[in-house]
């Protein structure tokens, strides 16, 4: 390997090492319990979490990977630059309930920027418990820009003397919080510098290891060889890894001389700019110390311990028992891995709700039949455990207490197979659980590309229903103080007709929901019915939910879930669907939007676009104009003929983006073009004059123009570009080429842009297609291939001739767009200007 090679690659094994640290000085910064570091990656628009600090990756990979167009804080913090603070659950619902709804519980967050000269390299967050106020969390935040501008420094520097080198495209690495100090369960630490071969041993760990000072040999091979006695080799790995700047993402279970099990917990230290690092660690008893070991053996139920990694640090004999393992096959392990029937979402989704909330969790886990302890609990049956999770400073203490009851597929009623899954979610006394927790981030990425209210209610019908377990859904929306049904399925036909255009006096559950701001939730028909006296029912069983829907503090409107059977709704249940409105509502406001901005658009595009074209005795002209089918549909491309002195100008243009603002600006661009036409502008001109104007106009979008002054009598073109795709031209014999006209910068950038000019000749019978990007752009294909494709299409095209002998190019421009015509969607708008010559003398059509 050379030398620079080599140097690279230390700074690539340096990298891990230098966000744990950034990361543990964060969490300490911010008094969190838990922090991570998202970094850019090879993949355009995507950031990868890069290190995980005092949680579990396998809990959290939904949050592995965050677009920077997501409505997440870590995306708009890379995306804007800007911090995000966030208390609470109230304020992260209320900014983000996308991620309310994925991660429903209480606490609160902080988001910083990782800049580096001009750089963004990715986002240092941290997680905390809840805060009363913004102003208590203020000092925190300030420490933790700091460590952000630190470590920005840092990945600067890296990133300056290997280019590229700072990146992340690997799952992150998790790594113990940062402890407040020295732990209780700390048995004994070393110290190991690979540089000098120094090896330093605490006394507490001399006595661990049964030797002295005198007798031991100093070398890690050594140490490894007195820490692990069954296989050494798999420590002495891991110490050389730790030196080369990759420590273990989890502790490793060691059973040192006295056969007792230990965890070794392995990190970097010290000021080494590359490696080889200095490495330190500690061995963990795993238990909470002799005296409550022996005491907690003794307890009537099961008891274990986690750490904030999900390793299972301790367990007493019946918590093996009720788990179906030994307890040398559950301590060191993770809590999914030593118990597989455990790894279900609805399960670890509690367990996620205990490291990330300060409450208990209490909930119900089905165990698998003794004879098969590996076995998934489904249809098979099994026995129903209570299960309770408390959160600790650094552990987490979980107690199983057997419910009494035996579950058994035999003896189950047969429902239908949708109602059989439900069914294996909950135990045999109905009490709910939340199965179907896990599933709300699915929600929420589907709900961010619903773009009107119809795709909105498929979206949540399609998610939302299946999810709970529900099977009827009405979507209410306000308007003029009146609540009209914009969406329903699996209610009776017509029932919900009396309700349609309700006032917000009505005293409807509906109604109340939306005018109180509260949810509401109806365990049988029996309760809604007792609530509201009179109240019509689409069914004598069954429960409901009625959501408000409110985005930003604005009415939107209502959501009723139905179900076919009366059924308890959790707190956790009540607290993801109630975050789930506030997501719906979003959309729904988004969509109404976007209705009333595309309608604006396509009026204010159809009112600008030419209704006739200028013409010439001499000149037959062809135009088509066809709107995006994706998006806001309308976009700011145009096509013109305008009266030029004794000619005529032929114009085609192309704003970039979509909407009112590209629409208008397409409206200012082609109204300036046409007084420069009118007066005789030379092309030039033409091009700098328009693109000083539209800088003037400062409306943050650039446009890119072809403009023709062409002579009909001699056929001669004068032609200037900017940005704009070249023009096609057809011979009288059919052959077509691609021309090249010299061009300047699209309008809207460069106030001294210098756009020249090109003469050419346009013979009678010849054809000057004009077009936009739109014509020749394909999905996955290169543009130049487009513009091939449209070349031998014309050259194909028959110029037919009119009824009075002159040329026609209106079958020529039909031909050209029928594909893009045909197409179910158009990620953009296409304009097309087709121009022919007749001879003097032929007459006009």
């Amino acid at each position: 390997m050379s030398g620079s090679a080599e140097r690279a690659g230390q700074a690539l094994d340096s990298l891990p090492a230098l966000l744990s640290g950034a990361v543990a000085d964060a969490v300490r910064a911010a008094r969190g319990f838990a922090g991570g570091v998202y970094l850019r990656s090879s993949t355009p628009g995507l950031l990868r979490m890069a290190v995980l600090a005092g949680l579990p990756g396998q809990l959290f990979r939904p949050w592995w990977r965050m677009h920077v167009d997501l409505p997440f804080p870590v995306a708009d913090v890379h995306r804007l630059g800007e911090e995000v603070l966030l208390t609470d659950a109230t304020e992260t619902m209320r900014r983000y309930p996308q991620l309310a709804a994925g991660l429903p519980f209480s606490f609160g967050s902080l988001y910083v920027p990782v800049v580096g000269a001009s750089t963004s390299f990715g986002v240092l967050t941290v997680l905390r418990p809840s805060a009363s106020d913004a102003t208590e969390v203020l000092p925190d935040r300030d420490r933790m820009t700091a460590v952000a501008e630190e470590l920005g420094a840092a990945l600067a520097a890296l990133d300056k003397e290997w280019p590229g080198a700072v990146g992340w495209d690997d799952e992150p690495l998790c790594v113990q919080a940062p402890a407040d100090g020295p732990s209780a369960r700390c048995v004994g630490g070393f110290t190991w510098d690979p540089s000098d071969g120094t090896l330093t041993v605490d006394d507490t760990l001399w006595e661990l290891l049964g030797t002295t000072p005198g007798d031991f040999a100093g070398t890690p091979e050594a140490l490894a060889g007195r820490l692990s006695r069954e296989d050494p080799r798999p420590l002495l790995t891991a110490l050389r890894e730790t030196a080369a700047g990759r420590p273990p993402a989890q502790p490793l279970p060691v059973r040192t001389r006295d056969a007792g099990l230990r965890l070794l917990a392995l990190w970097t230290s010290g000021a080494a700019p590359g490696p080889p690092f200095r490495v330190s660690g500690v061995l963990v008893d795993p238990g909470p110390g002799p005296a409550a070991d022996r005491a907690a053996d003794l307890l009537p139920e099961g008891v274990f311990a986690l750490d904030r990694l999900g390793l299972i640090i301790y367990a007493n004999p019946h918590a093996a028992e009720l788990l179906g393992r030994t307890r040398a096959e559950l301590l060191g392990r993770p809590l999914w891995e030593a118990v597989p029937w455990l790894d279900r979402p609805s399960y670890l989704d509690h367990v996620r709700g205990a490291l990330l909330s300060p409450d208990p969790v209490h909930f119900q886990v089905r165990r698998p039949h003794r004879n098969s302890p590996g076995q998934t609990p489904g249809r098979h049956g099994g026995e129903w455990l209570t299960m309770s999770v408390y959160a600790g400073p650094g552990t987490l203490t979980c107690k199983l207490v057997p419910m009494g009851r035996v579950v058994d597929a035999a003896g189950a009623d047969p429902f239908e197979a949708t109602e059989a899954a439900d069914e294996a979610d909950e135990p045999a006394d109905g009490t709910p659980t939340t199965a179907a927790l896990y599933r709300p981030i699915v929600l929420a990425i589907a709900l961010t590309e619903a773009v009107t209210a119809r795709q909105v209610s498929e979206v949540v019908m399609r998610e939302l229903l299946p999810a709970f377990g529900g099977r009827r859904l009405a979507i209410y929306l306000l308007q003029d103080r009146r609540m009209y049904l914009a969406w329903e399925t699996g209610f009776p036909e017509g029932f919900l007709a009396p309700f349609d255009g309700v006032g917000l006096d009505t005293s409807l559950p509906g109604v109340e929901t939306l005018t109180s701001g509260r949810p509401l939730f109806y365990e049988s028909m029996q309760q809604l019915a007792a609530a509201y006296p009179g109240i019509a029912l689409d069914a004598e069983e069954g429960a409901r939910a009625f959501l408000p829907l409110i985005a930003s503090g604005r009415p939107v409107g209502s959501c009723i879930l139905g179900f076919d059977r009366s059924r308890a709704f959790s707190t956790e249940e009540r607290t993801v669907l109630t975050a789930l409105a506030g997501l719906i509502a979003q959309a729904l406001e988004r969509a109404r939007r976007y209705d009333n901005e595309a309608a604006l658009a396509r009026g204010l595009q159809e009112a600008l676009l030419p209704h006739r074209l200028s013409a010439h005795p001499l000149v037959t002209t062809a135009g088509r104009y066809l709107p995006g089918t994706l998006g806001m549909d309308v976009g700011g491309d145009w096509y013109d003929v305008v009266e030029a002195g004794d000619g005529l100008a032929l114009v085609i243009g192309d704003v970039q983006g979509h909407g009112v603002q590209a629409a208008a600006t397409m409206g200012q661009l082609r109204s300036a073009v046409r007084a420069f036409a009118l007066s005789d502008r030379s092309p030039d001109e033409v091009m700098s004059g328009t693109n000083r104007l539209l800088i003037d106009l400062d409306p943050g979008q650039f446009a890119s123009c072809c403009y023709v002054r062409l002579d009909p009598v001699t056929g001669v073109a004068r032609a200037a570009r900017a940005g704009h795709p070249q023009p096609l031209l057809r011979h009288p014999d059919g052959r077509t080429e691609v021309l090249d006209l010299p061009g300047g910068v699209v309008l809207g950038v460069d106030p001294q842009a210098h756009y020249p000019v090109t003469e050419l000749l346009l013979e009678p019978s010849a054809v000057l297609a004009l077009y936009t990007d739109g014509l020749v752009e394909r999905p996955g294909t290169d543009i130049d291939e487009g513009v091939e494709s449209l070349r031998a299409t014309l050259s194909r095209a028959s110029v037919r001739r009119g009824r009075a002998g002159g040329p026609s190019v209106s079958a020529a421009a039909d031909l050209l767009t029928a594909e893009a015509r045909q197409a179910t969607e158009r990620p953009d708008d296409i304009a097309l200007l087709l121009t022919t010559l007749r001879a003097a003398g032929e007459g006009g059509r």
